[in-house]
């Protein structure tokens, strides 16, 4: 388990438990797809793919909300984001 940042919006106290690039890659594999395929999906390159499942990189928040849309989950589930 990862705890990278703590947020404090509205009083509500938030963490981040599973690093997004654990969850990206999770979530890749979980619908069989290469990083290539995914790039493809999305209108990047498979090295962009890589960079961010590498730490290297983050994709900005338009590629996040591609991203959650192709695997039908919410930007702050895909970045491991969790209520406390």
């Amino acid at each position: 388990m990862y705890v990278n940042h703590f947020y404090n919006y509205n009083c509500i106290l938030l963490f981040v438990d599973i690093k997004f690039s654990d969850n990206l890659k999770t979530f890749r594999m979980e619908k069989s797809f290469s990083q290539g395929a995914l790039a493809k999906k999305i209108g990047v390159t498979q090295q962009c793919v890589s960079e961010w499942e590498n730490e290297k990189t983050e994709p900005t928040l338009t590629y996040l909300w591609m991203l959650a849309d192709i695997f039908d989950t919410s930007i702050d589930v895909l970045c491991g984001r969790k209520e406390w």
